[in-house]
């Protein structure tokens, strides 16, 4: 049986199924969202928007994942409290036939945009089972995944121009490696270590050398300079080496002016060399000015351990505080610096899980949507509910200003004023005039049946990042306490909201 087939799901999913199938309903037609409720909360700093991803391994897990019998015979043996099998005959029977997810059909925000708390990114429709089971398997790959190019976007934007490394397969969490490789180079990385997915991805893969080479030499006889020598004549034209491996100012680095020195005499020229403990700025100035002064002024100057997209900005801070005071030039250098990023990002230190959730909001009855709401003590959670259209909404400056949920009878036009609500608070709204504002419809289809694109190139997914981190409001993308980001509801979808709310209140 495949871990990563059709029963890649939670059990209830499969009960669930078994009774609407009981009574009937299971292919009765349905609505699901995906939508998470709050941005990523770091601690010390805050994220201002997400980064959507894991839309495209989803579509292809569906195309393929189907019910076999050997999955069957998995679901055949479960029993209940009672010693009876869990699941019957005629139910499993149904499940095969069924097959997998042919029935159902998929809008989404297109993978590698900006996306806001509340806002479906994902909407599901088609025969009730089918799209309850969909729950799981959707959620891990999308939740994890925009988790994940979200943080790399803010190292990104932290980082400014300069080439970000994404490091950190040997700290993922195992299979989720390869979806942290692929998040974190949607998000902003540039390059990544990971060599098998960088390649499936049409990347060259990067890389320095670790301690361990300069260590062996040592344990061996040998010197720090002979590790560095040996890894030049090995790598004449790709050569960059790590300098902490016993003293980066006084060993380190005059072994490597040396090494360089003799790579220039023979016709090539030195990549970089690599930092990866103690003070990184101040260590990349003292490394800069002797480089400079050996004649080296291009050599690359990659920064590792830990970092993350704060450690980046004090980093760039102190750089351009202190490198004045020793001769150097603050913006030439950080031209010239790499950053190599792991463990922080792809395991997204100090926010570790997303939190989206997949919620019924519409239920086929007698030919129209019945719209469905779930209430709470936290107004948060209090679904926005019935068939919604998404509507991004941009100012006169053409920077994104909100995002809009309008029922899906609702026609919005840029020549008629605009009433925006707040989700839960009804004394706040505001209205824009004809001409204050332009509507982009944020869904697309992408599955059908099956899925109805092939995978897209990562750099499309790069630009789309790209372009919509560039439209927003320089407060909402600020690291530390950024603004809040407006999502609203039309005033029809918030009038539709307060009734449903109300007759459940009254029972």
């Amino acid at each position: 049986m495949d871990p990563f087939g059709i029963l890649y799901t939670d059990l209830y999913q499969l009960t669930m199924g078994q009774v609407y199938f009981r009574l009937g309903l299971h292919e009765r037609q349905a609505l699901f969202e995906a939508f998470y409720r709050k941005n990523p909360d770091y601690g010390a700093h805050q994220a201002g928007y997400t980064v959507f991803a894991g839309l495209d391994p989803l579509l292809s897990w569906m195309e393929g994942a189907r019910f076999q019998e050997e999955d069957l015979d998995a679901l055949r043996a479960l029993k209940g409290r009672s010693g009876r099998s869990l699941f019957g005959e005629d139910y499993l029977a149904y499940l095969r036939e069924m097959g997998g997810f042919s029935g159902l059909t998929l809008r989404a925000l297109p993978e590698g945009r900006v996306a806001h708390p509340q806002v479906p990114l994902i909407s599901v429709e088609g025969p009730l089972l089918q799209a309850q089971l969909l729950e799981t398997a959707l959620l891990n790959r999308i939740n994890y995944e925009t988790l994940i190019a979200t943080k790399a976007s803010r190292v990104r934007e932290a980082a400014g121009e300069a080439v970000v490394l994404e490091f950190g397969l040997r700290r993922s969490p195992a299979k989720g490696g390869e979806a942290a490789t692929r998040a974190s180079l949607i998000g902003g990385a540039n390059r990544s270590s990971a060599v098998s997915l960088s390649h499936l991805l049409g990347l060259p893969s990067s890389g320095t050398h670790a301690h361990s080479l300069v260590q062996a030499f040592l344990a061996l006889g040998y010197s720090e300079e002979e590790a560095f020598q040996a890894f030049a004549e090995v790598f004449p034209d790709d050569t960059i080496l790590l300098l902490d491996t016993v003293d980066t100012l006084h060993s380190g680095l005059p072994h490597a002016i040396r090494v360089f020195e003799a790579l220039r005499r023979k016709g090539h020229r030195p990549v970089g060399v690599r930092i990866d403990s103690g003070d990184l700025a101040y260590l990349a100035i003292q490394v800069a000015k002797e480089l400079d002064k050996a004649g080296f002024p291009e050599t690359l100057i990659v920064l590792s351990g830990d970092l993350d997209e704060l450690v980046i900005w004090q980093i760039k801070s102190q750089i351009l505080e202190e490198a004045p005071r020793y001769g150097v030039d603050p913006d030439r250098l950080l031209r010239r610096l790499v950053y190599g990023v792991g463990t922080k990002m792809v395991v997204s230190w100090g926010h570790p899980a997303l939190g989206g959730v997949y919620k019924l909001v519409a239920i086929r009855e007698n030919g129209t949507w019945a719209p469905a709401i779930k209430i709470s003590d936290s107004l948060e959670k209090i679904l926005n509910p019935g068939h919604k259209r998404v509507y991004r909404v941009y100012d006169q400056r053409g920077l994104a200003t909100a995002d809009l949920l309008a029922t899906a009878e609702e026609t919005l036009r840029p020549d008629q004023p605009l009433c925006l609500r707040h989700p839960t608070d009804p004394t706040k709204r505001r209205t824009l005039r004809p001409g204050e504002f332009t509507l982009e419809p944020l869904l697309e289809e992408v599955y059908r049946g099956r899925r109805l694109f092939p995978p897209l190139p990562l750099e499309v997914l790069q630009e789309r990042r790209r372009k919509d981190v560039e439209r927003l409001d320089p407060g909402v993308r600020r690291l530390v306490n950024p603004h809040i980001y407006h999502v609203s509801l039309t005033e029809r979808l918030f009038a539709l909201k307060e009734e449903l709310v109300r007759r459940l209140e009254e029972g």
